[in-house]
C-alpha cells in the first residue's frame, strides 16, 4: 500500500511525525510532501504561474514552498506522474481542531479535498490542541486507518473524503458529526504599525468558539473522536423561494 502524507503545519511538525509513525506500521511505502513552514488557514489555494521549490529531505520525504494543497498537486503531477499513484492520502495531524467554518479555511481539509479531486481516498486528522500521540495513541490511529482503508468502498466514493477531530486523550469513543459548530477565525485585526497611506495589520490565530449541546465543539470537548464524511459534489440546496425570484 502506497501512502502519501501531507499537512499544513509544516514539514517535521509533531502531528505529521506522529501520523508518519502510525502509517509506518501499515506500509513501508510511505511518501511525505509538506509545506516548508506553517500554512494555517491555507484552505485550498494552489500556486499557479509562480515557481515552486520541492526539496528532498530524505528518501521519499519532501518539503515544498507552496500551499498545503500544492503538496498533493505536486506529488501527483510530478512525483507520481510516471510512478504508481498513492492508494491513500493522509492529512495532519493538525495542531488544533477543524470544525464549523474551518471546513472552508483549513489547509488540512484542503489537502483531503485536493486528493479527492484526483480520485484518491483521503482522510484528514485534526486535534484538540495536544492529543496523546504516544505509542498507544499512534497504535489506535493506525488501527483506525487500517479499518478505513479496508472499507474504503463504503466512504471513498468520487468527491468524498473523511475528516476526523481527535480529543486530547486517545483511545477515544467515536461520534459522527450531526450538528455543525462554529469556530470563526479572522474576526479581529491588531494594528502593528500605522503611518502615511499604509497600515500594517495582523489577524491573530485565536478564535471565539460557539458551542451548543451536541455540536462538534461540545462532543470534542467531552472527549469524543468526531468524524464527518464530506464532499465537494453535494447538490445545490433547493429553494422554491429563490427559484421564484430568479424565474
Amino acid at each position: 500500500m502506497r501512502i502519501l502524507l501531507c499537512n499544513d503545519d509544516g514539514y517535521g511538525s509533531p502531528g505529521l511525525e506522529a501520523l508518519i509513525a502510525a502509517a509506518g506500521t501499515l506500509s513501508t511505502d510511505i511518501w511525505v510532501v509538506a509545506p516548508d513552514g506553517k500554512r494555517t488557514a491555507g484552505s485550498h489555494a494552489l500556486t499557479l504561474g509562480r515557481p515552486l521549490h520541492l526539496t528532498e529531505r530524505a528518501p521519499q520525504r519532501f518539503s515544498c514552498t507552496g500551499t498545503p494543497a500544492d503538496s498533493v498537486a505536486v506529488a501527483m503531477s510530478h512525483l507520481f506522474a510516471a510512478a504508481g499513484r498513492p492508494d491513500l492520502v493522509l492529512s495532519g495531524v493538525n495542531d488544533s481542531r477543524n470544525v464549523g467554518e474551518d471546513m472552508m479555511y483549513s489547509g488540512t481539509i484542503g489537502i483531503a479535498r485536493e486528493a479527492a479531486f484526483w480520485g484518491l481516498p483521503a482522510i484528514a486528522f485534526s486535534s484538540d490542541g495536544a492529543p496523546d500521540l504516544t505509542a498507544a495513541g499512534r497504535a489506535w490511529i493506525a488501527g483506525l486507518i487500517r479499518r478505513l482503508f479496508e472499507s474504503r468502498a463504503a466512504w471513498a466514493s468520487p468527491g468524498h473524503w473523511l475528516s476526523f477531530n481527535l480529543p486530547a486523550n486517545l483511545p477515544a469513543p467515536f461520534k459522527p458529526v450531526e450538528r455543525i459548530g462554529s469556530n470563526k477565525i479572522g474576526v479581529r485585526c491588531d494594528v502593528v504599525e500605522q503611518g502615511g497611506p499604509t497600515t500594517t495589520l495582523i489577524m491573530p490565530r485565536g478564535r471565539q468558539r460557539t458551542s451548543e449541546p451536541g455540536d462538534e465543539n461540545d462532543l470534542l470537548s467531552q472527549g469524543f473522536a468526531i468524524y464527518a464524511l464530506q464532499s465537494w459534489r453535494a447538490a445545490s440546496v433547493k429553494s422554491a423561494e429563490l427559484a421564484a425570484v430568479i424565474g
